[in-house]
């Protein structure tokens, strides 16, 4: 989704609220997960004295298996964010640290999704202090305690 930014980028003082739902579609070209609820993006873009800044929130409910005892539990996750955007980059060296809004455009969906993906951890895990399943008869350690790792050790 497109948003054109070009009186932001031109009037100083200029704010322009952002709130919206990630597409389903765009949503569906992430393979790893598996989005429980649209993943909703609330913020603004605003010129501070020819500055542009793009600051959002974004919020997003994920289906996950536990990389530890492979429950499936549903997870809220929630991040601020914060970028420049210039209309033209200096030198290419600068790609990574600001979004670039050519044609006046920017594209708020991709650069939300883009940092959720960023932002998530890399193991999931149902709880902090889950205890994962058990090596010698598979039973999940968070459920019951089945004493394999006591014989294992006595």
């Amino acid at each position: 989704m497109q948003m054109k930014i070009g009186n932001v980028l031109d009037v100083p003082g200029t704010v322009m609220p952002l709130d919206l739902c990630v597409s389903e579609e765009r949503l569906a070209q992430v393979h790893r997960y598996v989005f429980d609820a649209p993943v909703r993006v609330v913020g603004q873009i605003a010129n501070h004295a020819g500055a542009v800044t793009l600051e959002f929130r974004v919020t997003a409910s994920l289906r996950v298996t536990c990389d530890r005892c492979l429950k499936e539990t549903v997870q809220e996750f929630s991040y601020a964010e914060a970028h420049t955007v210039v209309r033209k980059l200096v030198s290419e060296d600068e790609d990574d640290s600001y979004i670039l809004a050519e044609g006046e455009c920017i594209d708020p969906e991709e650069i939300a999704v883009t940092d959720l993906l960023l932002e998530l951890p890399t193991k999931m895990l149902c709880k902090e202090d889950c205890k994962g399943l058990c090596p010698v008869c598979g039973c999940n350690r968070n459920v019951t305690d089945c004493g394999c790792m006591k014989d294992q050790i006595g």
